[in-house]
């Protein structure tokens, strides 16, 4: 049995955080969207900031594989989250917000790199959280860079299914 079809049929609950910029390069985008459908399929909820950029094209992926996806909004009206996201959460609490998703997500997967996104890899980190950086995502200690989306999504499944044993 495959990684991916191992954690598909566990049924984890923890979401899996995607971050990056609203202000996303139509790369950034695209991987995205393909992370966010990766997770779906891998039966993976998901939780971002909810907005535009890299985060309403991860929504749309997970939306269009029939998956769930976590916004939590910086502001107090919830609608001002994407079009895409399942659950909403307007938090009012402006950028704090970003110290929830790095909480509440199992992993991160950082696309793209901003000032914002940069504070979610920061305490993910902080946190002990695995952080996979790709498309252009800060090169920061501790960051886990892989190239491309698939990769991603096995670096996932490998921090969902946790270290594997050795025979």
């Amino acid at each position: 049995m495959s990684p991916r079809e191992a954690v598909r049929r566990q049924k984890f609950r923890e979401p899996i955080g995607v971050v990056g910029p609203r202000e996303a390069t139509p790369e950034q985008l695209a991987a995205a969207e393909a992370v966010g459908a990766g997770l779906a399929a891998m039966g993976l909820s998901m939780i971002c900031g909810g907005r535009q950029g890299v985060m309403e094209a991860a929504c749309r992926g997970v939306a269009r594989e029939g998956g769930i996806s976590i916004g939590l909004l910086p502001e107090a009206d919830p609608g001002a989250a994407n079009p895409h996201v399942s659950i909403v959460i307007a938090t009012g609490i402006g950028e704090a917000r970003n110290a929830l998703i790095a909480r509440a997500a199992h992993c991160l997967v950082a696309i793209g790199d901003s000032y914002g996104t940069l504070s979610e890899v920061a305490l993910g980190l902080q946190f002990g959280k695995t952080v996979i950086g790709l498309a252009g995502a800060a090169r920061v200690p501790g960051v886990q860079h892989v190239d491309g989306v698939e990769a991603a999504l096995d670096a996932v499944a490998d921090a969902v299914l946790g270290p594997a044993s050795s025979s």
